[in-house]
């Protein structure tokens, strides 16, 4: 059992909202898809999405029995598993809306690129954790940068851009806070910013399509600048107070794409206006906050850098997608942390919850 102590010590304010998010995610869910589906399967989506809550859930509580420093014994077994898992989607996987992410279990399918996330930051803390204080030069950054790279190329094969760039979010939040040198760090910036025209060549042809028409959505109104435009049609209408939940017009007549997974924010600045949006974002800012106080107060460089990791994570999913659907950022794919229907995403997600749990739970001194 639990110690009573380490229990008393949970962060119940990230636990409440997290509760909260989800909830939410729940009733938005349903008033997207209750129209598009038929009767007898009105609430399929929140059934599924419902269960798997419940899971994760019991699987986080089962989680807070093991101290979150076992995770580093098992970094390279994590990190095997990852690649193996990324080369079965190559030979294995289903294709969908023009790449190979997902493979099929049974009723359900699984996208490993969403696991791989979380597995990456497991084994990039253990890594950076042996390296801290060691990151002067290039010569001690490169192998970091090889490290991650590898799964990083196997995901843009898939092809997923927007997983590989959260790849990147998490690389750099977690050398930074691991010490890098600042110059070194500039010197890698600048050759980023040096490699982008080649980057280009090597993007798919709508990849270049949603970059362009990011730019200008009308290049493409009815092809690849159609979600970003009719997104922007759903948060304007909404207004100050939105239309009211099951109300919307763009989600509910299906002229909103993808409306329960990556483009729900559209949903909720529709139906729930510019109020229910801002009160969204308020508790995405809450728990994002938390995930920085955890990674302070943690009680060792392990756990500060797993922290570090999940916060990116999630801070870039949150940045990228709510952006996206503002249509200030390009298309991606990156859902909404808690909010946009998945079973893959939901389960990385509060896995990753589980994990800041178990480090603030463990931590040396008590915040507040």
């Amino acid at each position: 059992m639990l110690n009573r102590r380490l229990l008393k010590n949970l962060d119940f304010t990230l636990i409440f909202t997290v509760i909260a998010i989800i909830a939410t995610s729940l009733v938005i869910i349903g008033s997207a898809t209750h129209i598009n589906t038929p009767s007898e399967e009105r609430y399929w989506y929140v059934q599924r999405q419902g269960i798997f809550a419940l899971i994760n859930c019991v699987l986080i509580f089962i989680m807070l029995h093991f101290d979150y420093r076992s995770l580093s014994r098992y970094a390279n077994l994590f990190y095997i598993l990852n690649l193996i898992m990324l080369l079965a989607v190559m030979f294995v996987g289903q294709s969908a809306l023009g790449a190979q992410r997902w493979i099929q279990i049974g009723p359900i399918s699984l996208q490993p690129s969403e696991f791989s996330k979380l597995i990456m930051i497991v084994s990039l803390a253990s890594l950076l954790d042996k390296r801290a204080g060691r990151l002067n030069s290039l010569k001690e950054v490169i192998p970091v940068f090889l490290y991650v790279g590898i799964p990083f190329l196997l995901v843009m094969k898939q092809p997923d851009l927007g997983t590989a760039l959260v790849f990147l979010a998490i690389l750099f939040g977690m050398i930074y806070v691991a010490g890098i040198n600042t110059r070194v760090l500039m010197m890698i910036f600048g050759a980023g910013l040096a490699f982008l025209p080649i980057f280009w060549h090597f993007l798919k042809d709508y990849q270049k399509m949603r970059l362009t028409v990011f730019i200008d959505p009308n290049v493409d109104p009815l092809g690849s600048g159609y979600h970003i435009i009719q997104s922007k049609i759903a948060i304007g209408s909404g207004m100050l107070f939105g239309k009211g939940l099951f109300g919307g017009t763009q989600s509910q007549l299906n002229f909103l794409p993808e409306n329960h997974t990556d483009f729900i924010f559209a949903v909720v600045g529709e139906e729930l206006g510019f109020v229910g949006a801002a009160l969204i974002l308020i508790l995405y800012f809450i728990l994002l906050y938390r995930g920085i106080k955890i990674a302070g107060i943690a009680r060792d460089n392990f756990g500060t850098l797993l922290a570090t990791g999940i916060t990116s994570m999630l801070t870039f999913h949150v940045l990228v997608n709510v952006g996206m659907t503002a249509g200030i950022m390009p298309v991606t794919g990156i859902p909404l942390p808690l909010m946009s229907y998945g079973v893959s995403a939901l389960t990385t997600n509060l896995i990753s919850i589980g994990i800041l749990l178990n480090i603030y739970m463990r931590r040396q001194k008590i915040l507040f």
